[in-house]
């Protein structure tokens, strides 16, 4: 919605304050007053399809019908709602197999042009592919059956949205944790830290012109879980994502060390701008600390290089030294996170 100046920012002010609606109050907020005020299925269709309604404007009882989704879907749904409200029409039967608005809601998912306009993320994508597929919502207690088509049009539509995605541009170390504990879900999301961390490696290596990826790992004769080390995460970005899931669950895997990405770059010479680290909750500093370990590798190689620790299942951890802008430490996981990442590393 364009904001309003001159009288209709008046008439808007006067909305919000007092809720009187004048001669200038924007459409979209008579549209929106009209259908808090009507009370049938014919009226709120009408409403959306005259005032392009969105389906947030419209009051919680018009949600359960068909005709008002119809309308909506005639108006044109955003990708992103799109996607989170797959639920409501399923339930009310409007992607069946065969008929329906299958065809159509599919069509929209996989449009590589819609996705990158919208600035899906893959991981947004892969978000709702797991609780469409699963049926049910972990938050209200809704359950649908979901439709074979909507579901593969999910999972199509996440490798589709790697071209969505803007690089940072960086010469990218990510370091991942391959634990049997980040098998764990993440901040009541319908995937683990495992699925996440291996889907961000994923995108990250298909799309940041210069990446490699490391996981930690166990050295060779190690006699504690302590004693870790970084081995190449061989994985592609041209493998689904089941398979890259295979390569990170054959490593052997130890202490997630957030000193060795430095370390590792150190001694292998490598160029690096910015270090990546995915775990859990169970980060720690070897014999030196990790600001220590980043410090001596920008003094050798005169890179102003940064450090991002995600701790995706974390409640609490430290790792980032408060004093220096070029570290970070993530605490927990949501949507944002991937598009932060790509912020900072870009200076942002």
């Amino acid at each position: 919605m364009r904001i309003p100046e001159g009288p209709a920012a008046q008439n808007t002010f006067d909305w919000i304050v007092r809720g009187s609606v004048g001669d200038r109050t924007p459409r979209l907020i008579e549209g929106f007053v009209r259908a808090q005020e009507a009370g049938d299925t014919a009226t709120w269709a009408a409403l959306v399809r005259e005032y392009g309604l969105s389906w947030e404007m419209l009051p919680d009882a018009a949600h359960g019908e068909v005709a008002v989704w119809d309308a909506l879907h005639d108006s044109g749904v955003p990708q992103t709602a799109l996607m989170r409200q797959l639920p409501r029409p399923t339930r009310l039967g409007m992607l069946p197999d065969i008929g329906g608005r299958t065809d159509e809601v599919v069509a929209q998912l996989t449009d590589p042009a819609r996705l990158r306009a919208a600035r899906v993320h893959p991981v947004n994508v892969l978000v709702a592919q797991r609780t469409y597929a699963s049926g049910h919502s972990a938050r209200s207690g809704a359950t649908w059956a979901p439709s074979r088509k909507v579901t593969d049009a999910l999972d199509a539509a996440f490798y589709t949205a790697f071209g969505a995605v803007k690089p940072s541009g960086k010469r990218t170390l990510l370091a991942v944790d391959v634990s049997g504990s980040m098998t764990q879900s993440i901040s009541g999301m319908p995937i683990s830290a495992r699925e996440a961390s291996a889907a961000l490696a994923l995108v990250q290596l298909a799309t940041e012109p210069s990446a490699t990826a490391v996981g930690f790992t166990s050295r060779y004769g190690a006699r504690t879980w302590r004693e870790s080390a970084l081995a190449p995460l061989r994985i592609s970005p041209r493998q689904r994502l089941d398979d890259a899931l295979r390569v990170a669950d054959a490593m052997p895997f130890a202490g997630t060390d957030c000193t060795l990405p430095m370390i590792y770059a150190t001694e292998k010479r490598l160029k690096i701008d910015t270090f990546v680290v995915y775990t859990d909750n169970e980060t720690w500093a070897g014999a030196i600390h990790p600001h220590q370990a980043l410090a001596e590798y920008r003094r050798r190689s005169g890179i102003d290089a940064k450090l991002i620790v995600v701790g995706m299942t974390a409640t609490g951890f430290s790792i980032a030294d408060p004093s220096d802008s070029g570290m970070l430490d993530v605490v927990g996981f949501d949507a944002a996170v991937p598009s932060l990442i790509t912020e900072f590393a870009r200076g942002l």
